[in-house]
């Protein structure tokens, strides 16, 4: 029997989260804000936790309805049937966002469905769950429009950009679902060269090794499904099966790193280790402004260093001049793409950018900018090259 789902998604990635439920399955998928409406089976909910490597969570439809007040969605949320799906002895937490809600406290919502979520067990098993905000066995999310409220329950459990590994973490990292879906907005495909010339912790190339050997990316984690009451443990099973029978064994791939600090270098060489991937990937420790390319052609893909992390505005505005004339000089025959929150890289970095995606990492607006270099661009003519940006 077909259910609803939803599932978000890093905002700018939902038209490509679309064609990967789809994929699996998926039927009736429709973009939304922040992600998809989708409709399938277990099967297809199984394979979207365990094989999407866009979506954030995959969120299962049980109750909606229209209110005027709070009470109407305690109403709501005490008349679904949790107890068909977990019992008493499974902790809980809600969750509550809202979109154009006339209901001014978020909180209060919170309170009120969780009230109704044990008052319901208190009837029909005589006790209640616990509330865990740290590691619930069961998150509920209630999501409220203007006049509806829709209620899910998360079968994804911890998010799905959590790929189960991955020690050696820097500050502000780039999600994966996010990098996944960078690396497809690219049009990367495994077999191209790929370079991240400022890996940080190596999001970016775990993604892509991960992807040319077609592991899934949910093969190391547990789901919050697997405790749900009605679990189907062997139609779960054949679908883990089948991912482990797609998964090839880790070689040399034309994937490539760098970075100019060392102990970056290091961390992603941990994550890699940590993923079973270190032989896929070339590392090195070396700086863009003077690196050569590892080929004739290939993409680049980065999210290059920016405020925190670079410093004072100065060096910022002596920066990114410096690395447009390093990709105009050395990068010809190079699709590269730049991924940042600094509105001033466009202007500073003195290239035309062929194409401009807006995505947001979290709450942050951010671009991906391309940049095609054609090859010959070092050579000083007009028509070769990256074209130069006015001053």
């Amino acid at each position: 029997m077909a259910e609803a789902f939803f599932s978000p998604c890093p905002r700018g990635l939902e038209a490509l989260l679309v064609d990967e439920l789809r994929s699996f399955g998926a039927r009736g998928a429709q973009a939304v804000h922040g992600g998809v409406a989708w409709q399938g089976d277990w099967a297809v909910c199984h394979r979207a936790n365990l094989e999407s490597r866009l979506a954030t969570r995959v969120m299962w439809q049980v109750a909606q309805g229209r209110y005027r007040a709070e009470v109407d969605i305690y109403k709501l949320a005490y008349s679904v049937t949790w107890a068909k799906w977990f019992t008493a002895d499974d902790s809980i937490r809600i969750y509550v966002t809202a979109r154009k809600s006339p209901l001014k406290s978020l909180e209060f919502i919170t309170l009120r469905v969780k009230d109704a979520v044990c008052d319901h067990f208190r009837t029909v098993a005589g006790r209640r769950p616990d509330v865990d905000t740290a590691n619930p066995a069961v998150r509920i999310h209630a999501f409220l429009s203007a006049d509806t409220v829709t209620l899910y329950v998360d079968t994804s459990g911890e998010p799905l950009f959590k790929r189960g590994f991955k020690p050696a973490a820097v500050e502000a990292p780039l999600k994966e679902n996010l990098a996944a879906g960078i690396l497809r907005l690219a049009g990367w495909t495994p077999g191209e060269v790929l370079l991240d010339p400022m890996c940080g912790s190596g999001t970016f190339l775990i993604e892509a090794a991960m992807m040319a050997l077609d592991i899934a990316p949910g093969l190391g984690r547990g789901f919050g499904f697997e405790r749900f009451r009605h679990h189907d443990r062997s139609g779960w099973a054949a679908v883990r099966r089948a991912a482990e029978a797609r998964r090839q064994v880790p070689r040399a791939l034309a994937i490539h790193g760098s970075d100019i600090v060392g102990e970056w270098v290091r961390r992603t060489r941990v994550n890699l280790d940590a993923g079973g991937l270190a032989k896929c990937v070339t590392l090195e420790r070396a700086d863009l402004l003077e690196r050569m390319p590892p080929a004739a052609a290939g993409v680049m893909v980065t999210n290059p260093p920016y405020g925190v992390r670079l410093g004072e505005s100065e060096e910022l505005a002596e920066f990114y001049p410096r690395l447009g004339d390093a990709l105009k000089q050395r990068w010809g025959g190079w699709r590269c793409y730049i991924f940042s929150a600094d509105p001033a890289l466009a202007k500073l970095i003195k290239l035309k950018a062929t194409r401009r995606t807006p995505l947001f990492n979290g709450a942050l607006e951010c671009r991906l900018y391309e940049y095609r270099m054609v090859a010959g661009s070092n050579r000083p003519k007009e028509r070769e090259g990256a074209e130069r940006a006015p001053d």
